[in-house]
């Protein structure tokens, strides 16, 4: 089967290179400098101590989508409307998208862009890009989804080695893990600190969960149940990948603009509709921004 993956970061090269490994024609779109690397030496995975090449095709021109069955969508958030306007005129209706990123609201979004439903998917993966065209997985890497189609999905994946689950209900999925990045992302880049490091901080652990309990009262307000698993969701994850940054710090530090308009700026947004007091969700949204602000001055 031929995949596409729009988006060449740390998510996309992931799974585009697992499913190359697995035998599918994979084509990436990214920057110059990926496709360039990519085109001399193959898509580079590190994972379980080997380092694996996988042989898959990468351009900077969205029009090598064409023809594909199954599109992976992993561009940062803020950039979905503008990728989504790249790819539309090659995108066929009978192609399966998904929505492979951050935050709530991404698959509806690009989902009006390109005129038929998109399928959002929750990832648990701790992925880096070392270097162009070279991807380390850190951790995890199961999928979650629902929605017309998810069945067929699902089995692709799991036969490539990515562990997908189906769930009845993946918005309180997306959620629940917004909920957990609002409570960690913001946090490990401010402090500059991965996960471990970070929550060995006296006072850290608790706040933490007081980020986490403004957030599902957000959820709660808009309907939203979120299972209170997340708490302890937050209590692992800094033992269980205790080494990775947050994606926001990783941003941070690359001098990149991170994502934190749809993780906690969202539930700030979110807040002020319904008129609820997200004090902490508030100050960590300010405090990236201007550490954003800081690394291009």
């Amino acid at each position: 089967m031929k995949i596409a993956v729009m988006g060449a970061g740390a998510v996309g090269c992931y799974y585009g290179a697992m499913l190359a490994l697995a035998g599918h024609e994979v084509v990436l779109v990214g920057r110059t400098s990926f496709v360039e690397a990519v085109s001399q030496n193959g898509l580079i995975l590190e994972k379980g101590g080997e380092r694996l090449v996988a042989q898959v095709k990468a351009s900077s021109d969205p029009s090598i989508i064409s023809g594909a069955e199954l599109l992976m969508f992993c561009v940062k958030s803020g950039d979905t409307e503008e990728a989504g306007q790249q790819i539309a005129p090659y995108i066929d209706p009978s192609c399966t998208v998904l929505s492979l990123q951050n935050g709530v609201s991404n698959a509806e979004t690009l989902g009006h862009i390109l005129r038929f439903s998109v399928m959002p998917v929750v990832v648990y993966v701790a992925s880096r890009m070392m270097g162009p065209g070279i991807v380390r997985h850190e951790g995890r890497g199961d999928l979650e989804l629902s929605g017309l189609g998810a069945e067929e999905v699902a089995s692709l994946l799991n036969k490539a080695g990515i562990e997908t689950n189906i769930t009845d209900d993946v918005f309180s999925s997306l959620w629940a893990k917004l909920v957990v990045n609002c409570a960690i992302n913001p946090l490990s880049a401010i402090m500059g600190l991965p996960y471990g490091k970070m929550a060995a901080q006296e006072g850290i652990p608790q706040l933490m969960e007081d980020i986490a309990r403004e957030a599902l009262s957000v959820a709660k307000a808009e309907g939203i149940t979120v299972s209170d698993k997340v708490f302890e969701t937050i209590r692992t994850i800094p033992i269980t990948m205790s080494g990775q940054y947050s994606s926001t710090a990783q941003d941070i530090m690359k001098g990149k603009e991170t994502e934190i308009d749809f993780l906690n700026g969202k539930i700030v947004k979110l807040a002020t509709k319904h008129g609820i007091d997200v004090p902490i969700n508030r100050i960590l949204t300010l405090l990236v921004k201007n550490a954003e602000r800081g690394d291009k001055k």
